[in-house]
């Protein structure tokens, strides 16, 4: 149980650091927010916890053609909330990156990647 509050405890530390780091600075905010650290973390809990290197590499693979079908999304955003407001934005942005995440499945699939 302690691990697992451990866990939680630094992964909350690093969203608290992207929110306190773009506060300050939008260009060094978006910076952080663009590293992978949540990956990272997440690969090393799943070292530390004796995973088999394949369900790592998997991870990272997986995380990789995850990531793709999402960039879509930060380049509506900006448009969107000029025009509708966060919140709808925010429900814009989700439906859109649903769709490009539906498109995109298809279109790998076609190449032996399968996503969903």
């Amino acid at each position: 149980m302690k691990w697992l509050v451990t866990k939680y405890l630094i992964t909350a530390a690093v969203v608290v650091l992207v929110s306190e780091a773009a506060k300050r600075s939008d260009r060094f905010g978006g910076f952080v927010a663009a590293l992978p650290m949540i990956t990272l973390l997440t690969l090393v809990w799943l070292h530390i916890e004796n995973q088999p290197e394949a369900k790592l590499a998997n991870h990272a693979w997986y995380t990789f053609w995850y990531v793709v079908p999402t960039l879509p999304m930060f380049l509506a955003f900006p448009w969107l909330l000029q025009r509708f407001g966060f919140w709808w934005t925010l429900g814009s942005c989700a439906l859109i990156t649903m769709a490009c995440f539906g498109a995109f499945a298809l279109v790998v699939k076609r190449f032996g990647i399968t996503l969903l």
